[in-house]
Parts: C-alpha cells; structure tokens; sequence
C-alpha cells in the first residue's frame, strides 16, 4: 500500500476516535476518491504515492472551487466548510510555490523553449508542468506563462 495513502488512513482512524467529524468527513471522501481512481479502467490496480497526491491536489482544488461557488451564492456556511476541508486536504499536499518561485520557474522554461510568442504557450507548459508537480494550481501557472509570453 502506498505510503501515503496509508497515512490517511492512519489519520481517519484517529479522527474517528476523536470524534472529528469534519477530518473524519474529509478523510472518507478522499480515500474513497483514490479507490474510485484504483478501480478505473480495465483492471483494478494499487496507486503509487504519486498518483495518491494527484487526487488529494483535484479534491483539494474541487473544495476551493466550491467554497468560491458558495460564497457567489451568498452561501457563508458551506464556503467556510469547503475552506475548512480544503484545510485539511492541504496537510497532505507539498507546500505551494510562491509567485516570485513560480515566476522562475517559468522564465526557466520559456528560455529552455526559446519562446518568443503565444504560439509556443504548449511547449512552455509541457516545460513547466513537471518541474512544478503539484506545488502549483494549473490555472496560477498558465497565468504566469501568458504573462511572460504576452
């Protein structure tokens, strides 16, 4: 069993028996993720630790995606409990790269590519993307390379 995903289970544990019933909320649904994801396709399969922090990221984004629709909504309370989830979710995740980091990064890659315009916006994130792995939402990193290529 991946590293991990062991460790969340460890941590559900724990949560139940101290009675944290949004960790213990969380937990489930994120291990029910990684089950769903071990269960796709053609035939059932084990997740590295890798693949395990790829579907902790999306949960994790799916619940700042909705504490944003929540609060559009006027809807205070289940914004706060998608924040506090996320909370949670980010414990496991590898620390996000600050703006002036990511800035390099991609001046790194656009350099590396030799990229003058927008045209070449591809292959500076095909650059970018594993040097980030996960320390970076899509959306801020395809932000900063249009920047730096528009």
């Amino acid at each position: 069993m991946a590293e991990l995903k062991s460790r969340l289970r460890t941590d559900l544990n724990t949560a139940m028996k101290a009675r944290d019933e949004l960790a213990t909320a969380t937990l489930r649904m994120t291990l029910t993720a990684i089950t769903t994801e071990e269960v796709a396709g053609k035939q059932a399969r084990e997740l590295s630790d890798d693949e395990v922090l790829k579907v902790i990221a999306r949960e994790a984004k799916k619940r700042r995606e909705s504490a944003e629709a929540f609060d559009a909504a006027n809807r205070a309370e289940l914004a706060a409990r998608e924040r506090a989830e996320g909370t949670i979710l980010d414990a496991y995740l590898p620390s996000q790269l600050d703006d002036a980091e990511l800035a390099t990064l991609v001046a790194a890659a656009v350099a590396e590519a030799g990229a003058t315009g927008m045209q070449q916006m591809g292959a500076v994130m095909k650059l970018v993307q594993p040097k980030v792995a996960g320390r970076a939402d899509g959306k801020r990193i395809s932000d900063e390379v249009r920047r730096q290529l528009g």
